[in-house]
């Protein structure tokens, strides 16, 4: 379960921030990954549930912004928008495909803070 080694890493990113900072408490957390990145938000939730009890951030919500998975299919030009990683285009079923988005890793985007 890598979500409990994100999650200590973001807690460590919290922490850091409210000493540089001077805020007192993390009221909400936006954060940033690919589709196909293999991060469990339910998972990464309980563990930050865990370890941000008595820390700035205990209490604080998270918000997944999920970024969708994206093929470029040389064969007809166009980039797709897939569920899944494919090996054919949906639209032509070429099969001349790279993946171009939904591997992104986990970013700490926004902190809304006290």
């Amino acid at each position: 379960m890598h979500e409990l080694s994100l999650t200590q890493s973001l807690i460590e990113i919290i922490e850091e921030y409210s000493r540089k900072h001077h805020f007192r408490k993390v009221n909400s957390l936006k954060l940033s990954a690919g589709r196909l990145s293999c991060i469990d938000p339910k998972s990464l939730e309980f563990a930050f549930e865990v370890l941000s009890r008595e820390t700035p951030a205990q209490g604080a919500s998270l918000e997944f912004e999920i970024l969708p998975a994206v093929i470029y299919c040389f064969s007809c030009g166009k980039e797709v928008t897939v569920d899944s990683c494919t090996a054919q285009c949906p639209l032509c079923l070429g099969q001349d495909v790279v993946l171009t988005g939904g591997t992104q890793e986990l970013k700490l985007l926004e902190l809304d803070v006290d």
